[in-house]
């Protein structure tokens, strides 16, 4: 049976993930703290790796246990650190230095800030997923090298499964329909492969354009989506990964939990 092997939590939208061995979810089904805080400009539009490149730039580490958050930028040794209730102030300053415009933080204990807020349990994929994927990317035509480490910072999931390759396409039906699955007996739905943004085409650590990414990522995975998939998603062929609801929550999950669905594939993979 595949297990939950990672659990990834992004305690602030667009920084580094903090790995950890269980996790609490809310009322609404997302993790308690993963995106509680966001950050916006003068606008009120957020700054993300959507919308502000540099952001890969930014190093980040958070301590749960101390409420503290860690920040650094590309080449600097040196660590800013911040309570982000305590000195808001200092932390958007520090951003705003960093980006030459106005930055505000925001907090929200309860859903955070997810990218699809009518799916924002947390997000899903395969070990054998991210191995398949970064075989597409393998050096070949001069072009650098992706490994499986690599993609699960571009890609960002929350949760990583023990599964094999694109077992997660499992977890969703058509556009009306969502398929029931649990992790560690928490009730949970699939409701649709995740539609890709920008940010998984970038080196996550400058943040400069991988050509060719997403043309290569769309080729191949139209070329191998399984058989037993349901066609309804895919108007395009930049999806990759499960987003949920989680209808079990509140509730906890821990690594290592047992990850069941009855849904079973009506055929191999292409």
């Amino acid at each position: 049976m595949p297990t939950l092997s990672e659990i990834r939590v992004y305690p602030v939208k667009s920084l580094d993930p903090e790995p950890v061995e269980s996790v609490r979810l809310t009322d609404s089904g997302a993790i308690a703290p993963d995106r509680r805080y966001a950050l916006f400009d003068a606008d009120g539009d957020y700054v993300n790796g959507k919308n502000e490149r540099r952001i890969h730039r930014v190093r980040s580490e958070y301590d749960f246990e101390r409420d503290e958050l860690r920040l650094r930028e590309r080449g600097s040794d040196e660590w800013a650190q911040f309570d982000p209730e305590d000195d808001r102030g200092g932390l958007e300053a520090w951003f705003e230095d960093c980006f030459g415009y106005d930055v505000t933080v925001r907090r929200d204990d309860e859903q955070g800030y997810p990218d699809d807020t009518s799916a924002g349990g947390p997000t899903l994929v395969s070990t054998g997923t991210l191995e398949a994927v970064a075989g597409w990317f393998d050096g070949e035509s001069g072009r650098p090298s992706v490994d499986a480490a690599e993609l699960r910072r571009r890609f960002r999931p929350n949760l990583v499964v023990d599964a094999p390759a694109f077992w997660e396409d499992r977890l969703y039906a058509d556009r009306e329909s969502t398929v029931p699955f649990s992790v560690g007996g928490v009730e949970f739905a699939g409701v649709n492969p995740c539609q890709r943004c920008v940010v998984p085409t970038r080196d996550p650590e400058t943040g400069e354009p991988d050509d060719g990414f997403r043309e290569r990522l769309i080729e191949r995975r139209r070329a191998t989506l399984p058989e037993w998939v349901d066609r309804d998603w895919y108007d395009h062929f930049y999806r990759l990964m499960v987003n949920t609801r989680v209808p079990g929550a509140p509730a906890t999950l821990s690594v290592d939990d047992s990850v069941a669905c009855d849904r079973e594939p009506t055929a191999d993979a292409v």
